[in-house]
């Protein structure tokens, strides 16, 4: 059996920039399931929102940040993140990181929904790869890297966590022991039909999480990116807001602008831009991106410009077919600013967190932002603490499951139904429908056994749990605010502002049998909340 100080599960941006932080000074291992070149951060073409202009000013990136996140941002989160973003942005251009420059200053572009041009890019639409690499190469030397397992249980030993059972592609699984287990394992873009995540993106860190008996907050809001590229490609190739921010518009096949009655046009936030996008399809139209408004496109984004020639797409038309994508997860494993969850031991940093700054809807580029911030404040937390050397671990048994039922549903159907009811619109008999569909496909779901199962089968019932507590969130949320939005209460409400929906696994509640209970003792909302 290994005993390391830190596991960590993931190995995108904030993985690796709580590995760079405390690696040196304890014994970590960083758990790959794909293997390291295998992320949304290594996907990210948007660059890294920081304030580096004269022009420009902090306090405006924070105001930025809560609007966009529509009044359910923690004020005290994102000026955590907003504040610390200059000094990170410097330590790594000190340590090498080479960003684009115009003449001797940083080269700036502008994003939806901010008010200065503060995104920094790396290789123009190639800034993940880029930092991701350099990060990793930082790294490299000092952790010990764990590839091609996945994570299919968190081992909790008198509340607290202290190990991880993984499996690999053969089914052989093994525990692993540490003082502090980290989960970074993205977002949950998979779960829906439409993504532009990467295949790591399952949503499974939230089902571990929750099973652990830690608390989830925000599942709702899923947001969805306006313009991932409309081929027939499985999973969407996202065509970056940066494109819009260097003059691109959003048009019909007639060449009419459809975000014209928007003060911010093209660039207003993403929820919005995306339901316009997302309407206008379902009418039958067909939206375009117009890039013949970008001057040197190819050479501006050439990223973008090889994976569109890449999918037989001619760019010399000037523009190009879009539809909205499942993108980024603003909730997520609650935490404070450490990373540290309800469940001593156990953190979550970068997308599978929920930090709070993000509000209902992030604010572009300021997800690779958070990666970095959020990342090194967990770090620099668990470097201070004691060493594994310092206390004892209890190895005791831990038995697998031996259950091999499976469901009739498939991971394709789960994110088709996913789509209809959890998607960009929804509506409460469409979320009800798809709670009352999983529960039935899943008893594991009510009666919360999960762990009776085969390790062979957790890794799609995780995926299940995730989805049905975005669902289920969603159900509870009687508004509309940011990337929620539910046809049946179309409105944002005063009475929800900063009301968070916790979920939290209550061994002793069957869902099904106490549902009317429920209802009728929290009919006003309130009382779902932590």
């Amino acid at each position: 059996m290994k005993s390391y100080d830190v596991v960590i599960i993931g190995s995108g941006i904030a993985a690796l920039a709580a590995a760079n932080k405390v690696a040196p000074f304890k014994k970590v291992a960083i758990l790959s399931k794909y293997g390291p070149f295998l992320s949304n951060s290594m996907l990210a073409q948007g660059g890294v929102a920081v304030v580096v202009s004269k022009e420009d000013d902090v306090s405006e990136h924070i105001m930025d940040t809560l609007r966009a996140g529509d009044g359910h941002c923690d004020k005290q989160a994102a000026e955590f993140l907003v504040k610390r973003g200059p000094n990170t942005l410097r330590k790594l251009i000190e340590k090498g990181m080479e960003f684009d420059c115009d003449a001797a200053s940083l080269k700036l572009g502008r994003e939806g929904a901010h008010s200065h041009r503060r995104i920094i890019h790396a290789g123009g639409d190639a800034t993940g790869r880029k930092l991701t690499g350099f990060m990793m190469q930082q790294v490299t030397e000092e952790a010990e890297w764990i590839e091609h397992y996945s994570a299919i249980e968190l081992v909790i030993k008198d509340g607290r966590c202290s190990g991880v059972k993984i499996m690999n592609s053969a089914g052989k699984t093994e525990i692993i022991w540490a003082e502090h287990i980290v989960l970074s394992t993205g977002g949950c873009g998979n779960l829906f039909e439409s993504t532009s995540n990467a295949a790591s993106a399952n949503g499974e860190g939230l089902s571990l999480a929750y099973y652990a008996g830690a608390e989830l907050a925000d599942l709702e809001f899923v947001q969805f990116h306006p313009t991932a590229l409309a081929g027939d490609h499985p999973s969407s190739i996202l065509i970056s807001e940066a494109v819009r921010g260097e003059g691109a518009r959003l048009i019909t096949e007639t060449g009419k602008g459809i975000m014209e009655n928007h003060p911010l046009g093209d660039l207003a936030p993403r929820d919005i831009v995306a339901r316009e996008v997302y309407r206008r399809i379902q009418q039958g139209e067909k939206v375009y991106l117009a890039i013949n408004y970008v001057k040197e496109f190819t050479n501006e984004f050439p990223t973008i410009t090889q994976l569109c020639k890449g999918e037989g797409f001619d760019l010399n038309t000037g523009k190009i077919p879009v539809k909205p994508a499942a993108h980024f997860h603003m909730g997520g494993i609650k935490v404070q600013q450490t990373g540290q969850t309800s469940v001593e031991g156990l953190y979550a940093i970068g997308e599978a967190a929920c930090t709070g700054a993000h509000g209902a809807n992030r604010l572009a580029s300021n997800s690779l932002l958070e990666g970095l911030v959020y990342g090194e404040a967990a770090g620099e937390f668990l470097r201070r603490q004691p060493s594994l050397q310092n206390r004892h671990i209890d190895k005791g048994d831990h038995a697998s499951g031996t259950k091999r039922a499976k469901s009739a549903m498939t991971l394709q159907e789960l994110k088709k139904m996913m789509m209809e009811c959890a998607g960009i619109e929804r509506t409460t008999q469409k979320m009800k429908w798809g709670m009352e569909k999983l529960e039935n496909e899943f008893p594991v779901l009510t009666d919360k056994d999960i762990y009776a199962y085969h390790p062979e089968v957790l890794a799609f019932l995780h995926q299940v749990t995730a989805a049905y507590l975005i669902i289920k969130s969603a159900c509870e949320r009687k508004e509309s605010r940011g990337a929620h939005y539910c046809l049946d209460y179309p409105d944002k409400k005063g009475e929800w502002d900063g009301v968070r929906i916790v979920q939290k696994l209550d061994k002793n509640l069957d869902w099904r049998n106490k549902k009317h209970e429920q209802d009728e003792s929290k009919k006003d909302g309130r009382a779902l909340f932590a």
